[in-house]
């Protein structure tokens, strides 16, 4: 029996779709572990995670088997086996499905039996789940492999455990949220206690629409001591060396990389979402409107960062209610993170729409109409601007907003995607100390501050109408983003958040305004996804809904 084993594992970032892509990547990753008994690789590595219903094409399906069919025609030269993940249509089913390939064949399959249904997972929708599993035997030890899920409750390790499984490697898809590492690690931990079993989670890296995935691959020894950790949204390939030891199998200790702590992890999420998004969409870039307000500074911070400034075009479009202080500040921004800035004024397509709709208009006076109008000429210019040069349109609205409808449907809204839409107010202002005193690891734009600290402590405002603050329109935004933690991340009813004191008329207010705006957030683009409970995927109210608590 042998007493030495050698696992390389590679976090990689698989793109959805592009399957000679990540099987070149996965042989690549190989080919740089050219010593292992064996090579894991993420779930559903082959054809990307998540699928949706892009995995009913037939046609993917046989496609994807016919890449794991070449990956395995690769291991016949005697070096590494491999494991991989892709779908797997079997007697009428469809399955999620991790491949053992050793030897020239396909030497092991097995299929996901619990199948994610709630937050951002479908995974019923699309797959039919497989029996409880037994090990895959390769080489001279059993090897139990839970998909992603299947380690998130006891059932699955603990039918390989008794089935005679000697080792747990978890593929896994796991999307990055605030507060998950920790749950992985408890939830892994749990399950190598109750089996006696070490255990490998391998998690993908990247951004995929709304969706991120940090990585943090780990090793856990059967007594609960952690072997490896690798970064955080960086690719990475690592080999383990394993020893038997009395009979059971112990990895010996390796590199513990540290994760991102708050609110670093929020930025990279935000920064590695946007740079996948437009490089796999193939933007040449992105364009967005400077204000000289905190939500853009932000969002033009993160791009730079993703994309280098050469990639991020900023344009200032001042009405007769901008301030010189938010001219210089959007003129400072652009300074500091070397961008390009353009200013196009919009007061003459004011005049236009003034003089357009004056014979339907007469007898009203100026309102919220004339505000949205200007917000949707800068809309339109930004468009404008994507049409004739390519960059999308980045918007800049941040959760509070979008939570309440205090943006502009048609207008600032307008866009290709949102990096700060799962963003509460209250974070935009840490995240922009953060960067302003760091820059982030993987960061392509400058060291030092982004953003004049007046950005940062100046009162918000849509500069609209004269003299206007976020605060006429809204409570001040820390008492804002409370009510909406306790509304829209723990689905509190007003009751509750009345009784901790917060004024009963001001829940009751915010309480209508966040349902009245779902039909806005329908149309708004998408962003990603930071965290538990997100506008999209995760929170799927009726737009049609009378309902309230209050």
């Amino acid at each position: 029996m042998s007493t030495r084993l050698t696992i390389a594992l590679a976090q990689l970032n698989a793109s959805v779709g592009d399957l000679d892509g990540n099987c070149d990547a996965i042989l690549a990753a190989r080919a740089g572990a050219p010593d292992a008994d064996l090579l894991a690789t993420p779930e559903l590595s082959v054809v990307g995670y998540p699928l949706e219903d892009l995995v009913l094409k037939p046609a993917l399906v046989a496609a994807a088997l016919a890449q794991v069919e070449r990956l395995a025609a690769a291991t016949g030269d005697g070096g590494p086996a491999l494991l991989v993940g892709a779908p797997l249509a079997e007697g009428g089913r469809l399955y999620n499905a991790a491949f053992l390939l050793d030897g020239g064949r396909i030497a092991g399959v097995t299929r996901k039996h619990d199948l994610p249904n709630y937050g951002t997972f479908d995974e019923k929708r699309v797959f039919d789940a497989g029996p409880l599993p037994g090990p895959l035997a390769f080489r001279h030890t059993r090897l139990g492999v839970p998909i992603c899920e299947d380690m998130w409750t006891p059932d699955v390790a603990e039918c390989l455990a008794e089935t005679g499984a000697e080792l747990l490697i978890v593929p896994n898809g796991s999307p990055y949220e605030v507060g998950k590492g920790d749950r992985r690690l408890s939830l892994a931990v749990a399950r190598v206690s109750e089996t006696g079993l070490p255990l490998v989670y391998l998690n993908r890296v990247g951004g995929q629409d709304e969706l991120v995935f940090d990585g943090v691959s780990f090793v856990l020894n059967a007594d609960r001591s952690l072997a490896w950790q690798l970064p955080d949204w960086e690719e990475a390939v690592v080999t383990t060396r394993w020893q038997r030891d009395g009979g059971q199998w112990r990895c010996d200790t390796g590199t513990l990389t540290p994760r991102d702590e708050d609110p670093a992890d929020i930025y990279h999420a935000m920064l590695v979402a946007l740079r996948d998004y437009v490089n796999r969409n193939r933007f040449p870039g992105v364009v967005l409107g400077l204000s000289g307000g905190i939500d853009s500074a932000l969002s033009a911070a993160v791009a730079v960062d993703a994309l280098g400034a050469d990639r991020v075009w900023c344009v200032m479009m001042p009405s007769p209610y901008t301030s010189r202080d938010s001219l210089e500040d959007a003129a400072d921004c652009a300074r500091l993170l070397g961008c390009r800035l353009d200013t196009v004024r919009i007061e003459p397509a004011m005049q236009a729409f003034d003089a357009m709709l004056a014979p339907l208009f007469a007898g009203r006076g100026p309102d919220i109409t004339e505000e949205n109008i200007q917000s949707r000429i800068r809309g339109l210019t930004l468009m404008g601007l994507s049409n004739k040069f390519g960059p999308m349109v980045l918007t800049t609205g941040n959760k509070s907003e979008m939570s309440v409808g205090y943006a502009t449907i048609y207008g600032d809204m307008a866009g290709g995607y949102s990096v700060l839409k799962d963003v509460y107010k209250t974070t935009v202002f840490k995240l922009c100390e953060w960067r302003n005193a760091h820059r982030p690891r993987l960061a392509l734009g400058p060291a030092g501050p982004v953003m004049p600290q007046r950005v940062i402590d100046k009162p918000p405002t849509a500069e609209l109408r004269d003299n206007q603050k976020d605060e006429d329109s809204l409570p001040p935004y820390p008492l804002l983003d409370r009510i909406l933690l306790g509304l829209v991340e723990n689905e509190r009813g007003a009751a509750e958040l009345v009784a901790e004191g917060i004024d009963a008329a001001t829940v009751a207010r915010i309480e209508r305004l966040l349902y009245v705006a779902e039909y806005k957030r329908r149309q708004a683009p998408p962003g990603v996804k930071i965290g538990g409970r997100n506008f999209g995927r995760d929170r799927r109210y009726p737009i049609s809904n009378a309902f309230r608590t209050a």
